[in-house]
This record gives C-alpha cells, structure tokens and sequence, in this order.
C-alpha cells in the first residue's frame, strides 16, 4: 500500500441555481488575457444539453480517456504513438473552434461615438479571434435553461428520446458545473508526448509545465472531459489548475470561495496508489464506481495512518484528511458520485445528484401526498433515474436510486425532527443508517458553515525540494499510465533541458523524411 493525498471536490447539484458566478469570476482571474478568449476553466452547463465543447461526452466520436484491451489492459481510446504520429498534423479527435464557439464583444465604441440620429446606434458583435463581423451562433451556455428544447443535441438522451419526449409536458432540466476533474488515473497526462502535463506528488493536481509544453495538443483530444485547452496567442496547452495557489495557503478555489448556493465541498482524501491501475481496469464499467471508493482509504483507520505518515504525509494533512467533507460525501454515505466513470480516469470531482420535485408526482384524483412519504416516487421523478445514472454511474441506476433514497430520507427525516418534534429512527434505518448520519448529511448538505464545507490544509514548504525532484512520477508510475510522463519513463529528469520530445521528435523526423523539427 502506497498512500497519497488527493484534493478533491463535491457539488451538490440540488443547490445550483446556475447563475454562472463560478464561471465568471473563474474567467476573470485565469483567463481573461489573449489568447484565452474561448476558454472557461469552469462553465455551468444545462442538463439535458449540449454542453461544452459541443456534445464533449460523445466518446465515440472524440475517443478521450481509457479502454481496455483484448487483455483487459489499459490503453488510450485515442490509441498509442504510432497512431499519433500518423495523425500528427491532423488529430481527427480534436475539437475545433466551433464546437467550443467563436468569442465575441461588442462594437461598444458606436455607441459612445454615434453621432445625433433619428434611429438608436447598435453595437455589433465582432470576433475575439479576427475581428471581423461576427453572427453569434453557439456559446458556452447557449441552451441554458432550455430543458432538453434540442434534445437529440444530448448524447446522454441517445437511449431514452421516446421516454423525454412522451413526458415534454413534464419538461425537466438541472445545472451541472464542471471544471477539471483532476483525475487519479489522468488521460491527458499519459497523452501529452512532450511530458508537460503531470499530476503533482504531494496533492494530485493536476497541471502543465509551460516551459515544456510544445503545443501537439494531445492532451485536448485525449481529456474525456475536454477540460485541457490550446492556448493559440502562446502555442502551449492550459486547463484547470484548482486555484494551487489558493489551496497551499488553506484557501478555497475561486469557484468554491464565490458560489452563491454554497454547493462546493473541497478537501483530501487519502488513497492507495498501488491500486489504480487495478482500480481502474475492472472490466464491468458498472463496478468502476466500487473499484474507485474501494482505492479511496478511511482516514480514521491506524493502519492507514501508520503507513501514511512512512509515506511522508504530514500530521496536519491526515486531521484535514479527516475531517473531510469530500470522503464522508462520496465514501462514508456514498451520496456524492464521480461524472462519467466509464472513461476510466477516476475522477476526483464528485457529485450529490439532483432530488428534484417528486411530491407532485403522488398528488392525483384529489389525494395529497405525504411530503414524508416519498421512496415511492424516486422512479417517476421529472429526472428521469436513468438520465442521472447515465451521467454519474455508468448507467447504474440502482447506485442513483440508492444516493436519492438517502436524500429523501435526509429530508423526512429532519422535517419531523424539526417541524412536527417527531424523531423516526425507522425512516435512518430503511436506507441503512442511523438517525445521527442523517442529521450529519444535513448538517453538511444544507446549513454547513465555511469552515466545514472547505477543510485544507496548508502545504508543507519544507517539503518543496523533496516533492520537485519526485514531480517527474507524475504521481502514479504503473506501465503505460500517466505517470510514464508520454514517451519518456518515470522518475526524476537529471536533465531539465532533456525532455521526453526528443524521442518523439526523432520519430517525426523520420516520418517527415527531413531534418527540420515539425511544427505543432
């Protein structure tokens, strides 16, 4: 057992009101400069939607993230370098600029130097990128709110169009934010040929070295999430960097720190490293979700601790680890899920899934429903379980019904408590747990003060020299994973001016049949 630390993050979804303050706060201090136009490291997307880039969840057209071989190994569904370098000067898996959307402002200046008219000055939408006139026609949130209006846009609504369609009068829709996953087992990383993206040792984030970035850009295309974006003014790579700054001082992310319903939840988790590999190459996609929680260790367990503080994990980082909201979310109580477990990155942004309106779905021929009486309901919620389990289960819906049972049963459960002074130890017991975890679900899900819902430690500076020199693992070091860096190996780099490109490089060259380097 090899123990890391993780940050990582939760959202509950029943508390977005999707008002995009995360997004715009994150774009005003990562990328509001040139180059970054069309990028948002955070965006809140309607669900059913579209999304963005443009249907990213469509794996078999995009082919980001992992898939297991004809021996149940793990492989880039984009495939392996020779493939790559087939497709050097044009990768068929990567978005352009449209599936994300053409940026735009407004010809303020008209307005403020029309001169006396009979008719009002109109301010023109012009293209970020060229300048010219520009038609708007796609955004980062241009289905917002529009529930599903173009559903065959969803590639999560594939299965079930007839069941959308027969319910439209029913119309249903939720927000569901995304930012970088961060993940475990990061495809990105294991695409990146140049070794620029890597997953830091002492807390998984993951990030890219700007100085050895050379713009191939398989990282865009090998991000399931399509989290990584090109930044075209500085030909390098950017994404996400869970505000790293913030977090080594103890602070939360921008997103975190500006969210106006309170839905995000940052902290650590600890977990085996050994077992990623193993974690993420169970062949039943179904099970992914049991092999990733089954990786992540209880905190509260000696032996854990023990072998922790041998891997160097500081005292302070095993109390936060602790007391994190992020494990008693989605392991503890298992009511927060991971988006997209299929693609096999274990991704460490989690989710509490919606409990939308389901008293309304019992009230029929005058009968009023029990607002405390609710199970019954969870099939026939306007969120269709399947859609959900599509999302956040590999199409499990018996882990959905399970988290939503715990939910409803949180709610009744504390509305007795508290509304009629009637404890029901019954309703804890039918979702196997005792009255005092419902209270604490409540207590983190609905009233949690700041200091509960973000518990991070700060970063241990005198570990810098130690954790640089390990930060060429890439955090994880099995065969053929991220932590091989691309092309190179694991390990420390003697040489910081050597990079994995060379060997890669060399490839191209023979390729080209010239001696010039190829451009990216």
């Amino acid at each position: 057992m090899h123990v890391k630390a993780q940050v990582a993050m939760v959202m509950n979804l029943d508390k977005c009101i999707g008002c995009h303050t995360c997004s715009v706060t994150c774009k005003q201090v990562w990328t509001n400069r040139p180059g970054t136009e069309y990028v948002w490291f955070n965006n809140v997307e309607t669900k059913p939607g579209a999304g963005y880039p443009r249907q990213w969840s469509d794996q078999e057209r995009w082919n980001g993230g992992w898939t297991l071989d004809r021996r149940g190994r793990l492989k880039l569904k984009a495939g392996g370098q020779v493939k790559k370098l087939l497709g050097i000067f044009a990768n068929p898996d990567m978005p352009q600029i449209d599936d994300y959307y053409e940026p735009w402002s407004y010809d303020f200046r008209t307005l403020i130097d029309a001169p006396l008219s009979d008719a009002d000055p109109v301010a023109t939408p012009r293209s970020q990128l060229t300048g010219d006139r520009l038609a708007p026609r796609w955004g980062p949130n241009w289905d917002d709110g529009l529930a599903g209006a173009d559903a065959a846009t969803d590639p999560q609504l594939a299965t079930m169009q007839e069941q959308v369609r027969m319910q439209y009068e029913e119309a249903f829709y939720f927000f569901l934010p995304r930012i970088c996953e961060h993940c475990m087992n990061p495809s990105c990383v294991a695409s990146c040929p140049s070794g620029a993206m890597y997953k830091r040792e002492e807390d998984g984030i993951v990030l890219v070295d700007q100085e050895r970035c050379r713009g191939w850009r398989y990282c865009v295309s090998g991000c399931p999430y399509k989290k990584v974006y090109f930044n075209h003014g500085t030909g390098k790579a950017e994404k996400c960097t869970l505000c790293y700054p913030r977090i080594e001082q103890g602070q939360p992310t921008v997103c975190s720190e500006t969210c106006v319903g309170r839905i995000r939840y940052l902290g650590l988790v600890l977990y085996d490293a050994d077992r990623v590999q193993e974690a993420a190459s169970v062949p039943d996609e179904r099970e992914l979700l049991h092999a990733q929680r089954s990786i992540m260790l209880d905190p509260d367990d000696p032996s854990v601790r023990e072998q922790a503080r041998r891997d160097g994990i500081p005292d302070d980082w095993l109390e936060a680890a602790s007391r994190s909201p992020v494990y008693t979310l989605a392991v503890r109580y298992g009511v927060a899920l991971p988006l997209h477990p299929e693609y096999r990155t274990l991704p460490m942004v989690w989710y509490v899934p919606p409990l939308s309106p389901i008293v309304s779905t019992l009230e029929h021929d005058g009968y009023e429903a029990d607002p405390d009486d609710v199970f019954p309901a969870i099939d026939h919620m306007r969120i269709p379980v399947e859609y959900i389990a599509g999302l956040l289960s590999a199409g499990d819906t018996g882990v959905v019904r399970d988290v939503l049972h715990r939910l409803a049963a949180m709610r009744a459960y504390m509305r007795k408590r508290e509304v009629l002074g009637v404890e029901e130890p019954a309703i804890a017991s039918a979702v196997g747990l005792e009255g005092s975890d419902l209270e604490t679900l409540y207590r983190l899900l609905a009233i949690a003060k700041y200091h509960d819902r973000y518990v991070i430690p700060l970063a241990h500076t005198e570990l810098a020299e130690r954790l640089t020199e390990q930060q060429g693992s890439c955090g994880l070091d099995f065969a053929g994973g991220p932590g091989s860096c691309g092309a190179s190996g694991g390990g420390p780099r003697e040489d910081p001016e050597q990079t994995p490109i060379d060997s890669f490089m060399l490839n191209v060259t023979q390729v080209r049949g010239s001696g010039g380097e190829a451009a990216p």
